[in-house]
């Protein structure tokens, strides 16, 4: 099964796995597809982190964050949001899918060509797609900034005209990069041909990133940080990442009865709330490992999050100053047939990322730079050659040891939010992934639409719902029913027979495939389809058995 924000992008998913593909090799071909299709919110100039798990009890994190450049411009007051001086990280996606297909020959039999991976991405680029209502709903909200954006117009809204919903959408400079990559492996992303035309355009820009960052930007392979709830070991990506304030909200968690209350509720609701606000209150010291001490023993210890579980008043709402950080993601996530499982966040932080389009390569690179503090004294304070903070944050839960739940959203400071909702419908209510992905959900802090920190609540959550919470000191604002403010996410469930479950979120444009066995009947004729009576437990179109000598493979 695969998910994704794209229906374009998990069929790219699905045909890998019925080519015989595994888990890797559909999701390299997802990341690759969703690049192009879904351009406003990840691309070829951005970073992705991975988790992987499967049943041989291997459980791994790729963790392709790209590092700012080796020389730092000066910043009079903040850093940019948009704009040149805003491409101060280096691009990690790219080595992320070469990680990820150098993972899968070495540990899953991987025998498919990277490659071959990267066609639908291609074609997807050079032929023209439908341009999705989200795309064309993120250029018309932005069409004010784009005109100061470097090469954007050109590509993205040639004439100052958003292109129209459904209107076929071609980036030949993208599928120019997609092709020297297919041609010249991954690493041409950075040290190749197409990197020298990357350098060369980030220079015509203003960016202080060279060839030289490029060359040592790599994936970093770790262990995912973990955490049990309810029999499920949920795993998360280490820091530089807010994976452990998942795991933590979850932790806090884990000291309620959830299943005695109402799934949606004004006490759920409450709990999943005030657990974030204690959880992110170590948030803001998670910085890059190779320059901050990070104690994630400490900050996931059962004593501290008991004392942050202790700390919630069940009839009030704890104060909530924190800033807000706002960014998109897409998350993707695949399960095969061996139960070998795929969980992916990619990025190029904001929406458009850093507005520039990097020479004639159709890259749009990303912003992620301006995640950085500039106080020296912070944590997350910039410097040479460091990793951002970083809010990219799927998850992968595993029963007995094998994968079970593979989840991720889009949403920035969100995600952790939406996947608390999520997974205490899933675990403790027992919900199907539909279900645990359509009913309320909210977002704590500012957004685009309202600057107050208040909190976002789904307008189906119903005027109960919303009294209680008033009640309780929740300075409340509505939003619609399945606002994309909530995040959009993805679940696949791996159940204990075998069987499998998924969803896209209703809230996006995405969709969950299941890629059913396909048996081979040796000695059937090409065009004999086979039904329910055969010595295989199937008839033939024309209702007869096949004969005994035939077997199925």
């Amino acid at each position: 099964m695969v998910t994704s924000p794209h229906a374009l992008a998990s069929e790219s998913g699905a045909r890998i796995l019925r080519d015989g593909g595994n888990a890797l090799d559909a999701a390299i071909a997802i990341g690759a597809t969703i690049a192009v299709v879904y351009p406003h919110f990840c691309g070829l100039g951005g970073d992705a982190v991975w988790i992987v798990a499967d049943e041989e009890g291997r459980k791994d994190c790729f963790l392709g964050i790209g590092q700012s450049a080796s020389i730092l411009p000066g910043f009079d007051g903040d850093i940019p949001l948009r704009g040149p001086l805003s491409t101060l990280t280096s691009a990690c996606a790219v080595d992320a899918w070469r990680h990820a297909h150098d993972y899968s020959v070495r540990n899953w039999g991987g025998g498919l060509s990277f490659s071959s991976l990267l066609g639908d991405a291609i074609g997807y680029a050079a032929d023209g797609f439908p341009v999705t209502t989200s795309q064309n709903f993120w250029l018309e909200f932005r069409r004010s900034e784009v005109a100061g954006w470097p090469g954007f117009g050109e590509i993205f809204m040639p004439g100052g005209i958003a292109p129209q919903i459904g209107a076929p959408f071609r980036q030949q400079g993208l599928a120019a990069s997609l092709q020297l990559i297919a041609r010249d492996g991954p690493r041409s992303f950075y040290e190749g041909e197409l990197g020298a035309r990357i350098a060369e355009g980030l220079l015509a820009a203003g960016s202080p990133l060279t060839r030289a960052d490029l060359a040592t930007t790599r994936t970093r392979q770790s262990k995912p940080a973990s955490l049990l709830y309810r029999g499920v070991e949920l795993l998360a990506p280490p820091p530089p990442t807010q994976g452990i304030s998942t795991l933590a909200i979850m932790g806090i968690l884990s000291h309620f009865d959830l299943k005695q209350l109402a799934s949606g509720g004004a006490d759920h609701i409450h709990l999943c709330v005030e657990a974030v606000k204690r959880a992110f209150l170590d948030r803001s010291l998670i910085a890059d490992p190779d320059f901050v001490d990070q104690p994630v023993e400490d900050w996931l210890s059962p004593a501290h999050l008991a004392k942050s579980a202790r700390s919630i008043d069940l009839e009030r709402a704890m104060d909530w100053p924190q800033l807000f950080r706002p960014g998109d993601t897409v998350f993707f996530g695949v399960t095969d047939s061996s139960g070998r499982s795929v969980s992916v966040l990619q990025s190029t932080y904001f929406d458009w990322g850093s507005g520039v389009v990097v020479g004639d390569t159709g890259i749009l690179w990303q912003n992620r730079g301006a995640a950085f503090s500039l106080d020296p004294k912070h944590p997350n304070a910039i410097a040479p050659a460091k990793r951002p903070f970083y809010t990219l944050n799927p998850g992968l839960g595993l029963r007995d040891g094998k994968p079970a739940l593979i989840y991720g959203t889009q949403g920035a400071d969100g995600q952790p939010q939406t996947l608390s909702m999520i997974l205490t419908r899933l675990i403790d209510f027992g919900e199907d992934p539909v279900t645990a992905l359509t009913g309320p959900r909210y977002l704590l802090g500012k957004t685009f639409s309202d600057s107050r920190d208040s909190l976002k609540l789904e307008i189906d959550a119903g005027d109960t719902v919303f009294a209680e919470l008033a009640a309780r000191g929740h300075m409340l604002s509505s939003i619609d029913r399945l606002s994309p403010l909530a995040g959009e996410a993805g679940i696949i469930v791996r159940r204990e027979s075998g069987s499998l479950a998924g969803a896209h979120d209703p809230r996006g444009e995405g969709v969950a495939l299941l890629v059913e066995q396909v048996m081979t009947y040796i000695g059937v004729a090409p065009d004999t389809v086979v039904g329910a009576n055969s010595p295989c437990g199937n008839t033939s179109k024309s209702g007869g058995r096949l004969p005994d000598n035939f077997r199925c493979s």
